[in-house]
């Protein structure tokens, strides 16, 4: 009998099998200091693009004051127990009815985190009869939830409606053969890599022809699309078609949960099955008021929005402007296409990082094909017209770099010293 970890050890996989040189620096990086545009990365200050903090409410010093006072009122223990047995609130409570009536739904529940919530809510929803169709470019979240599922599931090429009623009609075909189960379609409101929003009024549309019901993660949507902020489906006009609206609070909200929002029966049902939720901790008081209150901000100050946007067309435009690829999106999300090798990559990354103090995140293979390389930029209100410029400017310069092969190097440079 082999011994269980000996398989790690021997494999860490794609992404750890680079962690000793990496660590620390393209890998669980350090940012220190206050969450805000800029921040302290190994001694030096940077321009941040990799944070969620879309409204800047990280560190508005209403939410820092109220986050405070929760604290010192109730501690992090409170309230003890899950919500079903001893935890529950009317803070708990009220947080929900605010979020079902924000997102113009009958009720809401609230979940402890947003990656465990969607694949629960996944699991609850879906048996073993059920047919689940979803987007091919859908976050790892629901990849993961979609591994729970017992039954069948259908992938469909990206935002492509056409292909979508290809899987549908496969899985009504399925359906109809069993004589028992649904469909649930799962996309996302705005894809985070991309950009792109998830084609939902075209997709509510082919309710007129198949039978299913829309799961909508709306993750980078809430807060930052819609005339309130309700998100994607706001923004569409068609928050109506969409069945279950989930988010998290990771990003607009800058905090930690995430909530489903839908008819009162199904959230109902949900708040009785949903097994991640009945057998863990209530989310703390804290947390909660907190929420309450960047809530209120999101719903009352429409000119953080405004701010995020801003910046966000401003980035965009002048990397257009400079011959940049940036996809098609139609979000804050800001995505940098380049060709290019991992070992490019990661040179020209160390380039913006210690010479133009540009912290931004990059992807490369094997998590995108060989030979590409995406930086994700994420603007927020934080953000400045300085660091717009500065952050252009360094663009333009190391891609220049990058056309000319000065980034060209033998591997990825050894990090491990450096921490």
């Amino acid at each position: 009998m082999a011994d269980i970890f000996e398989k790690l050890v021997k494999n860490y996989g794609p992404i750890g099998q680079h962690r000793e040189r990496a660590h620390g620096y393209f890998a669980f990086p350090k940012l220190e200091g206050e969450i805000s545009s800029r921040m302290t990365f190994r001694g030096q200050e940077m321009i941040v693009w990799s944070l969620n903090n879309y409204l800047g409410l990280a560190n508005h010093p209403e939410i820092r004051k109220v986050d405070a006072e929760a604290a010192a009122q109730f501690g992090l223990a409170s309230p003890m127990g899950a919500r079903m047995m001893s935890g529950n609130t009317s803070y708990h409570e009220r947080l929900e009815a605010e979020l079902a009536a924000f997102e113009s739904k009958e009720d809401a529940i609230l979940l402890n985190f947003g990656y465990q919530g969607i694949m629960s809510t996944i699991d609850a929803v879906c048996g073993r009869h059920d047919v689940i169709v979803y987007d091919a470019e859908s976050h790892a979240c629901i990849i993961d939830g979609l591994r729970l599922h017992p039954g069948h599931r259908y992938v469909y090429k990206h935002n492509d409606v056409e292909d979508l009623e290809k899987q549908l009609e496969r899985a009504t075909a399925l359906i109809d053969k069993q004589k028992t189960g649904g469909i649930l379609v799962i996309t996302e409101g705005v894809f985070g890599m991309a950009g792109d929003q998830g084609k939902l009024k075209e997709i509510i549309e082919l309710k007129g022809k198949f039978d299913f019901r829309l799961l909508v993660d709306d993750a980078h949507g809430f807060g930052t699309l819609g005339k309130t902020g309700a998100g994607a489906g706001e923004e569409q006009d068609c928050q109506d078609g969409i069945d279950l609206y989930f988010s998290t609070f990771a990003k607009s909200m800058a905090s930690i949960g995430a909530f489903l929002a839908g008819p009162r029966i199904i959230i109902d049902y949900i708040r009785y099955n949903i097994r991640s939720q009945i057998f863990a901790k209530s989310l703390p008081m804290p947390i909660v008021i907190g929420n309450l209150k960047r809530l209120e901000m999101l719903r009352t100050m429409p000119e953080l929005k405004e701010k995020l946007w801003s910046n966000a067309l401003k980035l965009q435009a002048g990397l257009k402007e400079r011959g940049f690829d940036i996809g098609n999106t139609n979000t804050p999300v800001t995505p940098v296409y380049m060709k290019g090798g991992v070992e490019e990559a990661t040179a020209m990354c160390m380039d913006l990082r210690e010479n133009y103090k540009v912290f931004t995140s990059i992807v490369v293979y094997p998590v995108i094909p060989k030979g590409h390389i995406i930086y994700r930029l994420i603007p927020s209100a934080a953000h400045n017209d300085e660091d717009i410029e500065i952050t252009l400017k360094a663009f333009s310069e190391t891609k220049d770099k990058l056309d000319a092969g000065a980034y060209k190097v033998e591997a990825i440079p050894d990090m491990a010293d450096a921490r």
